[in-house]
């Protein structure tokens, strides 16, 4: 293996539950290693809420993040016997705490000071990714559609779908130009549901949902809320399908845990095949991609099936771990970006042109 063809990408999705590291393998590209570092309760709980602190703390989870990140990433080398030596760069997204595309100044926020990370690697250690795209009229997200495009762009047109605490998608395929979206919830709602009412981090393989009988009145009213009828590009803050949304709607189920977990599992397969129904022509509806975490949820991925009618299988098919692809994206971003190269897709975001997104800390 050549040295320096190594990058790392270091990943905290809207679910807060934990810090995923991969390492890629930049040519040809490959996923070599990955892990997911869960964080601890009171941690997670800290983050979820972290849009509410004022500066002092907020600034203090700041850098405490960066620590802990580069804590993990030292453990991460250790335990797959790679050297910093080895690493031709790093890519961090930071724990998104707020996310206002749509505010009067468009704004996105990511916690996690990156000079820990770089200080460790002693390479470039590239964050804020999110920010150019922002001034440059974007959303700041979907970012995916890059890392789709990368690695699917020049075969047959595929769906992408990303299933962390927000669902987004891209579509790719040759003759394609390649766009995305955020499209609904993905694990939030089911999640906090689990939390709330069974102190559990989630409901396993979808297990619960499966015994229970969704909602389909209800889950046909909501599909009518403005988002799920607005065109992309767009994209979501993880408190816009947070706990006061799980409560105003869905208060009613509460005293049947499995009729919940079967309704928000259904409502969050239904907002997926609505948005492919919508917003993506039917030549283009092919195959449907699974990753994140939603992609270990059997009856979510059923559902999926039920509602779109088309084949769904996960990234492993394709020789990407499905927990780890996001984390791999921004190993992907951050090699791009010190190579001065293009690294987004503007036309998923709104961006008003191609740029090279990231800051770099050398």
């Amino acid at each position: 293996m050549k040295a320096k063809n190594i990058a790392l990408g270091l990943m905290s999705g809207t679910s807060c539950d934990g810090l995923t590291i991969a390492a890629v393998q930049l040519k040809p590209f490959a996923v070599l290693f990955f892990e997911n570092y869960p964080y601890a309760p009171a941690l997670q709980k800290r983050l979820l809420t972290a849009y509410q602190l004022q500066v002092p703390q907020a600034s203090q989870l700041h850098f405490e993040l960066g620590k802990l990140y580069a804590q993990k990433t030292a453990q991460f080398l250790k335990k797959y016997k790679l050297s910093a030596k080895q690493i031709f760069c790093a890519g961090m997204h930071g724990q998104t705490v707020y996310h206002g595309p749509e505010d009067p100044i468009p704004n996105t926020l990511q916690l996690a000071e990156p000079s820990f990370l770089a200080e460790l690697l002693s390479c470039p250690t590239v964050s804020h990714f999110r920010q150019r795209d922002m001034v440059l009229g974007g959303q700041g997200a979907p970012l995916m559609p890059f890392f789709d495009k990368f690695i699917f762009g020049k075969r047959n047109p595929k769906i992408l779908l990303n299933l962390g605490g927000i669902a987004n998608l891209s579509v790719v395929g040759k003759k394609i130009k390649t766009y995305g979206f955020d499209c609904g919830p993905a694990n939030s709602l089911m999640d906090l549901a689990c939390a709330e009412i069974l102190h559990q981090p989630f409901d396993k393989n979808g297990t619960r949902a499966a015994k229970g009988m969704p909602d389909t009145q209800l889950i046909d009213k909501l599909l009518k809320q403005k988002f799920f009828r607005q065109k992309p590009p767009k994209s979501l803050d993880k408190n816009q399908f947070g706990k006061n949304y799980l409560h105003q709607y869905f208060r009613a189920h509460f005293k049947n845990i499995n009729d919940l977990l079967a309704t928000l599992n259904y409502f969050t397969a239904a907002s997926v095949a609505l948005a492919i129904k919508k917003f993506i022509p039917a030549a283009q509806q092919t195959e449907i991609i699974v990753s994140g975490g939603g992609a270990c949820n059997k009856t979510l991925l059923q559902n999926l099936h039920k509602l779109t009618g088309l084949p769904i299988c996960t990234s492993e098919k394709y020789h990407i771990p499905a927990q780890a692809k996001e984390a791999a994206a921004f190993a992907l971003f951050a090699a791009r970006a010190v190579q001065g190269k293009q690294n987004h897709c503007p036309q998923a975001t709104g961006a008003k042109k191609q740029a090279i997104l990231g800051q770099i800390s050398i």
